[in-house]
């Protein structure tokens, strides 16, 4: 019995809903837009989380990494933390069971310099590292060779040259045997990177290497060098334990009391993924709270509708009564009412935002493609039928509260 009173209030629900095709989709309009923000923010967002896992894949797993870490604190006081070549020796001199100690460092500039070639400029980074940078970061090339061990102990003036950076100087396509110009010192192109692509339209190929030692000679001042360090644990069961025994050791180094913040972070590429996504996160979830509004005037506007058509049928509704219609079939019928409109609602929010979120990855050049999440599909459907259950409630116990003879009076 209460399945058939069931299907026959969704059955009336939806030949109302049917009956009024273009109100009800005005009415579900805030439900799409709130929906379709929340789908295509949730979609953006986690295709950029997934390219930026897939950038840390490279370091493997028993690999660490460590760089300085200054608090928005101690930038505003216009203090600046760093990793100096005495943080570099100690590292390799005290730490066992460790190998392929990768440093490196911007020599020229901290975001970048101008390079020159022929009569083309270009504004570009220049890192300064040694032979095994190509295995830790998995800088392989397209043309020519990476930087070799004879290079950095002779300190030759050659560097590898990602792919934007090629075409922006206009270079050939095999650009070995070139020559680069970096504050007044030419460098011989030894190599070409495999290109690596684009991220939030930030070209990841407009770099050089230069020898690690090089770069010390053109850096100057190497006390306000800021050194990062990859390097390879031996044993993956020893990692947390040389973890521990990097933060020791620089802690002493850099005399930092108990309770005190490290000035330095060592991190597992996990770690750094990590790092990035917990960010990311908490983006997405003020970018959903705010678009989620939009989903409660959209319920406000399904609540104000739903009363309107209460009035409208106040007669239908007397009639019903009188023929034995029960409270619980009225209200039943009205709240499936709202709960349809709602639903359908989400679910054409929901397409329209998983389209939008890939017109976003096409405008935006180097974009990664959209990736909607089930627990985001899943989320934004449930939220969109309580929306409607929780403003269809007051309608609904409108229209099952009417008299009968109130209602059959009712012109």
């Amino acid at each position: 019995m209460a399945l058939r009173m069931l299907y026959d209030c969704c059955a009336s629900a939806l030949a109302s809903i049917q009956a009024h095709r273009l109100r009800s989709f005005l009415t579900s309009l805030g439900i799409i837009i709130g929906v379709a923000s929340v789908i295509a923010v949730v979609a953006t967002v986690q295709g950029l989380t997934s390219t930026i896992a897939d950038s840390f894949k490279g370091l493997g797993s028993n690999s660490l990494t460590l760089r300085s870490d200054t608090s928005f604190e101690e930038q505003l006081q216009g203090k600046q933390n760093r990793l100096t070549l005495a943080d570099l020796d100690k590292v390799r001199r005290s730490i066992d069971g460790i190998s392929s100690i990768t440093p490196s460092f911007s020599p020229v500039g901290k975001f970048g310099t101008t390079v020159k070639a022929g009569n083309k400029t270009s504004y570009s980074r220049v890192i300064a590292s040694t032979p095994s940078y190509q295995d830790a970061y998995e800088a392989y090339t397209q043309a020519g060779r990476f930087l070799n061990a004879a290079d950095e102990e002779s300190g030759r003036n050659v560097c590898v040259i990602g792919e934007t950076l090629r075409e922006n100087l206009l270079l050939p396509k095999n650009p070995v045997g070139q020559y680069i110009q970096v504050n007044g010192n030419w460098f011989k192109v030894v190599g070409l990177a495999e290109p690596r692509g684009e991220i939030l339209g930030i070209s990841q190929d407009d770099y050089m290497i230069i020898p690690f030692s090089v770069g010390l000679a053109l850096a100057g001042n190497l006390a306000s060098q800021d050194v990062s360090i990859t390097f390879n644990v031996d044993r993956i069961e020893q990692l947390e334990e040389i973890q521990s025994r990097v933060t020791a050791l620089l802690r002493n180094a850099h005399k930092l009391k108990p309770g005190q913040k490290n000035d330095f972070k060592v991190q597992t590429s996990q770690q750094l993924t990590e790092s990035f996504t917990q960010i990311l996160s908490s983006l997405t979830v003020v970018l959903v709270g705010i678009v989620s509004i939009s989903l409660l005037v959209g319920g406000i506007g399904i609540m104000n509708i739903m009363l309107v058509s209460v009035t409208e049928r106040t007669r239908e509704i007397g009639i019903c009564k009188a023929l034995g219609a029960s409270r619980a079939y009225i209200l039943t019928q009205f709240l499936i009412e709202a709960v349809a409109i709602s639903l359908i609602g989400g679910v054409l929010g929901l397409m329209l935002g998983y389209g939008l979120a890939f017109v976003i990855g096409a405008l935006i050049p180097g974009f990664p493609a959209p990736n909607v999440p089930v627990w985001a599909i899943a989320l934004s459907l449930t939220f969109s039928s309580a929306v409607g259950m929780l403003f269809g409630i007051l309608p609904a116990a409108k229209a099952a509260d009417l008299n009968v003879i109130d209602a059959l009076r009712y012109e």
